[in-house]
């Protein structure tokens, strides 16, 4: 598709993301669920400057098709999934784009059951952005729309956060760091509600500094804080907060294949890991194989995105399922990766198991791994390339089971990705740097 990805409608605030765009999304949404009633369509956003022009932009777009729109403010993305399935809204949108740079933004479309948007409305979608003629009728009289102030929604879902929890978190030594970020507005009330002794960074949004050295993609600066501070644990999430990352008590990284086997084993031992079975993307670490196998667990694996490990989960009715990155699925309360969810149902294994983060992830070695992005004149040329294989295979055949190599497309750029896992920082270096050296030989590389 031409604008929407994996993940929604990204792009550069008013570069190739613009305001009209966001008015035609709006105008297609309102008229296409408002086809057989008035529409009621919700809308979140994360802190980024943009976000409050496309927030205008988007609810000009459906009140002028008819929809009455219902704002939820700055409120994390599971957010919106949960108030869109609970409240019986026909879709909801979030304007955010996660992680990235404030500059960038994007439009991430919810259908009425909370999930991320069917592809062939998107296309639908991307034909009525590029139509010649605007072929929509608007509303008139007391078919326009309206807009409502819904930041009850967000306070609901807040409820619901902490109805979840199975114990007091008192006396507990809490780090958050909300990446100036939509959990700036919900973790920190939903932890102090809860008893935790809180300790915050990230949480002076300004519209400019989402994700600047902090959150989930500079974990670094939790790392430091939790040593400084003594504290029990640390969680960072992203911009949106729809993923997760921890720090034990120590500062060392608890990422998302780690909580994946720290929670995969909890339910297990509760009876509650459905099938016995974890859903996980390629790019989990070898290392998350090896201890599931240890632990006699099953496991799935998924194209990357966090699409495809909702879709897996649903089909087979998996209750566990998550990415590296910190997207963690747990069916029972979502149907979408939720940071927040998440630090919660880590501290209930630590609660319940009276054990250290550090000493319940013993088991697990992650093994090095390391990602080299190659621009590159074609990837499905570059990556089929019989020698780029060939010796892809040879690496994968010297690492003997302790380790792996993982080739594939960028699904945004002119990009091929070339993945290592080994025993070493060294071996991965030598076998990506192999793999890489075939493709420029080869002529595949633009440099």
């Amino acid at each position: 598709m031409k604008y929407f990805g994996t993940d929604g409608f990204r792009g550069e605030a008013n570069v190739n993301l613009n305001v009209l765009h966001a008015y035609k999304v709006g105008r297609f949404l309102g008229w296409y669920y408002g086809q057989e009633h008035k529409a009621r369509i919700v809308i979140g956003k994360d802190t980024r400057r943009s976000s409050y022009m496309f927030e205008d932009a988007l609810s000009s777009g459906l009140t002028a098709s008819g929809a009455d729109v219902y704002l939820l403010h700055v409120t994390p993305t599971p957010s919106v999934s949960y108030v869109v399935r609970t409240e019986q809204f026909d879709c909801g949108i979030m304007i955010s784009a996660s992680h990235n740079p404030y500059y960038d933004n994007g439009i991430k479309v919810i259908n009425g059951n909370g999930h991320k948007l069917e592809a062939e409305i998107e296309e639908k979608i991307e034909e009525y952005i590029d139509g010649p003629e605007d072929v929509i009728p608007f509303a008139t009289r007391e078919n326009i729309g309206c807009t409502v102030d819904y930041a009850i929604g967000r306070h609901r879902y807040i409820g619901y956060l902490m109805s979840l929890a199975t114990r007091s978190f008192k006396n507990i030594r809490v780090g958050l760091d909300c990446a100036n970020g939509s959990s700036y507005s919900v973790a920190k009330g939903v932890f102090d509600a809860l008893g935790a002794k809180t300790f915050t960074m990230g949480m002076e949004p300004n519209g400019t500094n989402i994700n600047e050295g902090c959150g989930s993609t500079h974990i670094e600066r939790l790392q430091k804080f939790v040593k400084e501070k003594n504290l029990d644990i640390g969680f960072a999430y992203d911009g949106d907060a729809d993923r997760c990352l921890a720090v034990d008590e120590n500062g060392e990284i608890i990422d998302g294949d780690a909580i994946l086997y720290l929670c995969g084993c909890y339910l297990k031992e509760k009876g509650e890991l459905n099938n016995n079975t974890i859903v996980t993307t390629i790019m989990s670490n070898i290392g998350l194989y090896k201890a599931l196998d240890k632990a006699g667990i099953s496991y799935e694996k998924t194209a990357v995105g966090d699409k495809y490990v909702n879709a897996c989960m649903m089909e087979a009715g998996h209750s566990l399922g998550g990415e590296q990155s910190g997207h963690i699925i747990f069916s029972k309360y979502a149907v979408t990766g939720d940071g927040v969810l998440t630090s919660l149902m880590l501290m209930e294994v630590m609660l319940e198991k009276k054990t250290k983060l550090s000493e319940l992830k013993k088991d697990l070695k992650i093994y090095p791994q390391l990602l080299k992005n190659v621009k590159v004149v074609d990837k499905a040329a570059a990556i089929n390339d019989p020698d780029v294989q060939s010796a892809a295979t040879e690496a994968e055949e010297a690492l003997s089971g302790n380790g792996r190599i993982l080739l594939r497309e960028s699904g945004t750029e002119p990009v091929v990705r070339v993945m290592a896992e080994a025993e070493t920082q060294e071996l991965c270096e030598k076998y990506v740097d192999k793999i890489i050296a075939v493709l420029a030989e080869k002529k595949h590389v633009i440099s």
